[in-house]
């Protein structure tokens, strides 16, 4: 009996190892706008595994960032399905998708989204004052733990504005970090940085990539989405191999130059 429950547990832990952190099938996503139908997304189909550090790269307006926010819990498919962790997310009300995404999913914004008027320490925090069951004291050991890992424990009673942008991104992954997410998941990380303090994010990033932590990234940088160890290509809500973006950029860059010189006409 001893020996059939191990090998039960051995096998439930391979299949949960062999399983796709996130799994999207056929998402699509339409905005609808005065009767116009947006397709942000068309039929996108991908995988991410644990451990994995993924780039979406592609031109502004492709699908990045709604793709993100689908992958994030802050919007809905128009049609497909979503698992994230082997749970179909779309069957999810508001409440659960809202636990989830506070258990699940850590968040970098472009724009930080750091709060002013709270201190570094409580705009870490903040991720776990919606938690339950969690006591003052475990909280202050998480958020001083993210802190460290970020290299600004140092400026825990400060306030954002006192802070430059680097210091800022940091904060925020440290902010991401504090709840021991499935996942990281970065829109346009670098986006209000200089090329130094990008880089320096950059390279935070690959730190925690090395530590085990799973990150998910979008940008339009090529140099940036170089950090990951896969690339997913989008071009106009689709994912494309790298071939098929290219010819599709110069197609376009083709385009606008023909409507450049019809207008000089």
């Amino acid at each position: 009996m001893a020996q059939a429950a191990v090998t039960e547990e051995t096998r439930d832990a391979s299949e949960e190892a062999a399983r796709p952190l996130i799994k999207l099938e056929d998402v699509t996503k339409v905005f609808y706008t005065d009767e116009i139908e947006t397709h942000a997304l068309s039929g996108v189909h991908f995988d991410i595994r644990k451990g994995e550090y993924v780039s979406i790269e592609g031109p502004s307006g492709c699908g990045k960032s709604t793709l993100l926010s689908i992958l994030g819990l802050l919007d809905t498919p128009s049609g497909g399905r979503y698992w994230l962790n082997g749970t179909p997310v779309e069957e999810l009300d508001a409440s659960q998708r809202a636990r989830i995404r506070n258990r699940e999913i850590g968040f970098i914004f472009q724009a930080f989204n750091l709060l002013g008027d709270l201190t570094v320490f409580e705009n870490v925090e903040l991720p776990l004052t919606y938690r339950t069951g969690l006591s003052k004291q475990e909280r202050k050991r998480r958020v001083m733990e993210a802190l460290e890992r970020v290299r600004m424990a140092h400026r825990l009673r400060h306030y954002p504005s006192q802070l430059s942008g680097g210091q800022q991104q940091r904060v925020a992954v440290a902010r991401a970090l504090v709840g021991k997410p499935s996942i990281l998941l970065a829109d346009e990380p670098t986006g209000n940085l200089d090329s130094k303090n990008g880089q320096a994010v950059m390279a935070l990033l690959s730190e925690l990539h090395a530590d085990g932590a799973t990150i998910c990234m979008v940008t339009h940088d090529p140099r940036y989405a170089d950090y990951a160890e896969r690339k997913i290509h989008m071009f106009d809500g689709r994912i494309v191999d790298e071939e098929t973006l290219h010819r599709l950029r110069e197609e376009e860059d083709r385009q606008i130059a023909e409507q450049a010189r019809s207008a000089r006409r």
